[in-house]
């Protein structure tokens, strides 16, 4: 038996194409999405989005977002996201060219809190003389 026939053609290919060390985390990703149970190529997007972000892990409670097991940055986030697709792409033999049109279907993140305007800074004033004791150590 070949190395080749060690592992399934899409994990192959999620190796291949996720080969430098600095990547293996989005190989393992591409992986994933070679590997869901999904039965369709909509489900397996579907399944990569559940994957990927973090959503609260108790409904109506969004505390527990923070023990949800995806990424926490969303440039991460959306870095797992692709790389989950590509392994669905693969796993359905889906052109490249589509799997790179996908994108998530979540809400945009909410607007930047506007930061409160810098308080200006009065200058120091020197001691008065009554301030100073007239008596040294």
């Amino acid at each position: 038996m070949i190395p080749q026939q060690w592992t399934p053609p899409c994990g192959s290919q999620c190796t291949h194409k996720y080969a430098a060390l600095t990547q293996i985390p989005w190989r393992v990703f591409c992986k994933k999405g070679c590997d869901a149970d999904s039965d369709s190529w909509e489900d397996c997007v579907s399944d990569c989005s559940e994957i990927c972000y973090k959503d609260p892990v108790l409904k109506d409670q969004q505390w527990s977002a923070y023990i949800d097991r995806s990424p926490g940055a969303a440039s991460y986030s959306e870095e797992c996201f692709h790389a989950c697709v590509a392994g669905c792409g693969y796993k359905f033999e889906v052109e490249s060219e589509e799997v790179n049109k996908v994108k998530p279907k979540r809400p945009p993140p909410p607007p930047p809190k506007p930061q409160p305007p810098p308080r200006a800074k009065t200058p120091m004033q020197p001691p008065s003389d009554e301030d100073v004791p007239a008596s040294s150590a």
